[in-house]
């Protein structure tokens, strides 16, 4: 139950997306965005050395701290051009919502690992740290998430808001992404050119990575689609999307959104490379292409669409305020709702299980390695 409002952040200063020049406030932002980049690309400079620890669900539910649900990416997934997403989904079995208890899982994770929090500001998974930067632009799609701050860190803890029930097609759309997944990595249980017959959108493999924004030191898992692994021996992750194939009335909505969202998903876990794959309006995979993740944000500045300095800055700000007015040992939620103009931080009474069980299992552990 939420109780009071506690602190806004006004964000009326932000770029319109019809603006055709850039405001002094924007330049402001835009002078922190190297400094702020290269925070995050010093973190990362080795980034597999910043691989804190992993964890993989199963099928049955059962997770381990480990990489077994981890999947090579099939750099011949052109060969599949022509398949149809279609196939395979009447057996597939929906993501269910676990609530706090993926968060626990992070936890548990960290725990197992032992990985030290003293030093850390913020724990969250990397989907909070989405909506966050994406706000900076996307002004018109609400989320929330708890705010919960203990012995000086700050759990941020993803919230899913009720949404209108899902139409067929609205389950196909869905299952292609998954399907296309499948398709673009490698499967020892599948001969080539079997088809599809499983999908259980429930398995999954999340790293746990260090990572820094400005002055916060921030511990995030991020669910991870796929690893490349080039002759030389380099191991990289390689993020996968789908998106309808592109037309002239639609290519300027997916390079505003579209690819500000594929940008923001994978610069914050350092993924170099996405693959997406086009579809038709039936389903079926008509061409693929790979992109450099460095290279969107160059691709999209020269038309004036959008800035990642612009994404950092704002959230830099927004932790910022979030640290200095968050106070230790209470629960918030913070909010982005209509008429989406401001960011509203509000009392809530009361701190999910999951963290509360965590503090006290890391403090034991903390007192046996003493």
């Amino acid at each position: 139950m939420i109780e009071v409002l506690v602190s806004f952040l006004v964000l009326d200063i932000l770029p319109d997306k019809t603006m055709g020049s850039t405001p002094d406030f924007l330049l402001l932002y835009e002078m922190n965005a190297l400094f702020l980049s290269s925070c995050l690309q010093v973190v990362r400079k080795h980034f597999q050395e910043d691989l804190y620890s992993s964890k993989s669900r199963l099928e049955t539910g059962e997770v381990f701290f480990d990489d077994r649900s981890l999947r090579l990416f099939k750099r011949l997934i052109s060969e599949d051009v022509g398949a149809d997403l279609n196939e395979g989904f009447d057996t597939f079995i929906e993501k269910k919502d676990l609530g706090s208890q993926g968060f626990g899982d992070l936890l548990a994770c960290i725990r197992h690992k032992r990985i030290p929090l003293e030093n850390m500001h913020f724990v969250t998974y990397r989907n909070n740290l989405n909506k966050i930067l994406a706000t900076a632009y996307i002004r018109n799609e609400p989320w929330e998430m708890g705010v919960h701050k203990r012995k000086g860190v700050i759990y941020l803890d993803v919230h899913k808001l009720p949404e209108r029930p899902k139409t067929e097609l609205d389950r196909r759309m869905c299952y292609w992404g998954y399907c296309f997944e499948t398709l673009a990595t490698e499967d020892p249980t599948r001969d080539d050119g079997e088809g599809i017959h499983h999908i259980d959108a429930n398995v999954e493999y999340c790293a746990v990575i260090k990572t820094k924004l400005g002055a916060h030191r921030i511990l995030m898992g991020a669910e991870m689609d796929c690893y490349d692994s080039p002759d030389d021996g380099r191991k990289f992750y390689v993020e996968l999307k789908t998106s309808r194939e592109l037309d002239y009335r639609t290519e300027e909505r997916y390079e505003r959104e579209k690819l500000l969202k594929f940008w923001i998903q994978s610069f914050l876990a350092g993924v170099p490379y996405i693959v997406v794959g086009f579809r038709d309006d039936s389903g079926r995979l008509v061409r693929t292409e790979r992109i450099r993740t460095k290279e969107i944000n160059q691709r999209v500045k020269m038309k004036n669409y959008w800035q990642g300095g612009v994404c950092l800055a704002f959230a830099d700000e927004v932790l910022c305020w979030l640290y200095g007015t968050v106070k230790e040992g209470e629960d918030y939620i913070l909010q982005f709702a209509p008429p989406f103009n401001r960011l509203e931080l509000l009392l809530a009474n009361s701190c999910p299980d999951e963290i509360t069980h965590h503090l006290k299992l890391y403090q034991q552990m903390q007192s046996d390695m003493q």
